[in-house]
C-alpha cells in the first residue's frame, strides 16, 4: 500500500494521502495484532496451517479494500471485497466499469494485490519475515498450488526466496520488454505483475485487446503466460543448467502438447469460421489473417489455460463450438506450482494414466500395477487424493453453479460464473463474457463468487476442512 502511495505520489492521481492512510491502518493493526500475540506458543502443526492460510487470506482480503474504499474508486464495501478477493486469488474478475477513470495508485494496487496472491501471501511472509519459527513447511504445503510442494532447497525458507527470485526476476524482464515494445512504464509493470501471477486485471477497459494493433506486445505477454503456467521449480533447474530435467518432465511434455494442440484447433477455426471482426475490440489484422487468427487463438488458449484471463477478443463470439472449448478449457488450469488456478495439468495426467491401468487391473486382477510419473511409481495415497480433489472439485462447480441459478442468473451465465471463479479464470460466459464485467452481479453474487474464488485459490481442502465438525474436535 505505501508502494502504492509513492505511485499516487509521482503520478500526482489526488489520492495519495489516502493510499498512505491505508498503508498506516494495516500497519498499526499488524504490529497491534503482534504485540497482543506476542506471548502466544508458535507451534504450529498441519491443523495450524490450514487455520493460518485460510483466515491469513480472508483477513488480508478485508484489510486490501481500504485503498479502494477510503479513495472511494470503489465505495461499496461488498464491491471492494471483491475485487480485492479476485486480485488476491489471481482471478482478475473486476466490477470497473471504467478502469481508466480510476488513480493510478489505485490501479498499481490492484495489480499488486495479483502479485502477491500469485506465488502466496504465506510463501512472501516465510521469505522475507521469518518470524513464524515453526510451521513454515505446513504452511507452504497449505498454500502451494498442485498436488506436492517441491522443495529447490532443505529449508523451506530458502526454497520461497529462490521462488521469489525467480518471480521477482521474469516480472522485471517482461517490464522492461514490454516498454521497449511501446508501452508506457506504468503500464508495462502493471501488465507483467498480472501476466506473472496469471491474474489478468488490466489497466485499460479494452484489456490487452487495446494492444491489437501492436502484435509484439501480445506475444512478450504470450511468451511469461507461458512461463507463469510452467511449474517454477522448472525454471530454476533451468537457470541452473538442468535442461534434460525439464525435457523429461512429463506435466510440461503434456502442459505443451496442450497448448499446441489446442492452439491448432483455435487458430484453423478462427481462419476459417469465425468472424474477428465481430469479436475484436479494435485493429484485428495487422499481419495478414493467418498470424491474426494464430495469434488470437494462441493468446485466448494461453489466457484460459494458465487462468490469466486477459482479453484480446471475445471468443464467446467465435462459433458455438469453440464457446464449449473455451469453457473446457476453464477445468485443465497450467502446471502445479505455477502461479495458475484450475485442476492443473499433472492431476488430469495421474487421472488419464490411472483410468487406463484400471483396464489392465481388469484384466489381471492379481497384477500390481502402480500408476507411475516421471519414471517412478506413485504412492496410492496420492493417486486417492487426485480422484477426491477431482470429485471435490466437480461437486464445488454443480454446486456453485447452483448457488448462481438460485439468484435468477440464466444458465450458460450461472455455469460460466462457477467455472470461472472457481478456477481463477475471470471471464466467464453469457452476461459475463470476456468483453463484459462483473458489475451487474448480484451482492449475494458477489460474496458467492468471493468464495469460490478463495476456496479454488487455496486448492479445496485448505479451506473446505474447516469446514467439517472433526477438524474442530478436540484431539
Amino acid at each position: 500500500m505505501l508502494l502504492s502511495t509513492l505511485v499516487s505520489l509521482i503520478y500526482q492521481d489526488g489520492v495519495t494521502f489516502q493510499l498512505f492512510l491505508a498503508g498506516i491502518t494495516t500497519l498499526v493493526v499488524g504490529v497491534l495484532s503482534m504485540i497482543f500475540t506476542r506471548h502466544h506458543k508458535k507451534e504450529m502443526n498441519k491443523r495450524e496451517g490450514y487455520i493460518v492460510v485460510t483466515f491469513g487470506w480472508i483477513v488480508m482480503s478485508l484489510v486490501g479494500t481500504l485503498p479502494y474504499i477510503l479513495t472511494e474508486s470503489i465505495p461499496s464495501f461488498t464491491n471492494a471485497f471483491f475485487e480485492t478477493m479476485s486480485g488476491y486469488t489471481t482471478t482478475g474478475a473486476s466490477i470497473l466499469n471504467d478502469i481508466e477513470a480510476v488513480p493510478k495508485g489505485v490501479l498499481f494496487w490492484r495489480s499488486m494485490t495479483h502479485w502477491i496472491g500469485g506465488m502466496g501471501i504465506i510463501v512472501l511472509a516465510i521469505a522475507i519475515l521469518p518470524l513464524l519459527g515453526i510451521g513454515g513447511m505446513q504452511l507452504f504445503a497449505a498454500e502451494a498450488p498442485g498436488p506436492s510442494a517441491d522443495k529447490l532447497h532443505p529449508r523451506i525458507t530458502d526454497t520461497a526466496k529462490r521462488l521469489w527470485l525467480i518471480y521477482f526476476g521474469y516480472t522485471a524482464a517482461q517490464t522492461v520488454l514490454l516498454s521497449a515494445a511501446g508501452m508506457s512504464f506504468f503500464d508495462a509493470i502493471n501488465h507483467s505483475m498480472c501476466t506473472l501471477s496469471t491474474g489478468g486485471f488490466s489497466t485499460k477497459n479494452a484489456s490487452v485487446a487495446y494492444w491489437n494493433g501492436e502484435p509484439i506486445i501480445q506475444y512478450i505477454i504470450i511468451l511469461f503466460m507461458f512461463l507463469a503456467g510452467t511449474n517454477f521449480v522448472l525454471s530454476y533447474f533451468a537457470f541452473k543448467g538442468k535442461i534434460k530435467k525439464i525435457i523429461e518432465d512429463e506435466e510440461f511434455k503434456l502442459y505443451f502438447i496442450f497448448v499446441a494442440v489446442f492452439t491448432l484447433i483455435t487458430s484453423l477455426i478462427i481462419y476459417f469460421r469465425a468472424d474477428l471482426s465481430m469479436s475484436s475490440i479494435a485493429h484485428p489484422m495487422v499481419w495478414g489473417a493467418g498470424e491474426s487468427a494464430f495469434r488470437h487463438g494462441l493468446f485466448q488458449v494461453l489466457s484460459v489455460i494458465t487462468t490469466t484471463g486477459f482479453v484480446t477478443a471475445d471468443y464467446t463470439l467465435w462459433t458455438p463450438f469453440l464457446v464449449v472449448f473455451f469453457f473446457g478449457l476453464m477445468f485443465l488450469g497450467g502446471s502445479a506450482g505455477s502461479t495458475s488456478g484450475g485442476v492443473k495439468v499433472v492431476r488430469h495426467l495421474i487421472l488419464i494414466k490411472n483410468s487406463f491401468l484400471e483396464f489392465k487391473r481388469t484384466l489381471h486382477p492379481n497384477a500390481i500395477v502402480p500408476v507411475r510419473y516421471n519414471k517412478k511409481a506413485i504412492n496410492r495415497f496420492i493417486v486417492f487424493n487426485v480422484l477426491a480433489f477431482f470429485i471435490l472439485y466437480m461437486l464445488s462447480f454443480i454446486i456453485g453453479s447452483l448457488g448462481f441459478a438460485m439468484m435468477e442468473i440464466e444458465f450458460k451465465s450461472a455455469i460460466g460464473l462457477a467455472a470461472s471463479t472457481l478456477g481463477n479464470v475471470g471471464p466467464a460466459l453469457g452476461d459475463f463474457s470476456p468483453v463484459n464485467n462483473y458489475a451487474a452481479l448480484p451482492a449475494v453474487g458477489k460474496w458467492w463468487s468471493s468464495f469460490l474464488m478463495l476456496i479454488g485459490r487455496l486448492e479445496l481442502f485448505t479451506v473446505l476442512i474447516l469446514l467439517t465438525p472433526f477438524f474442530w474436535r478436540n484431539r
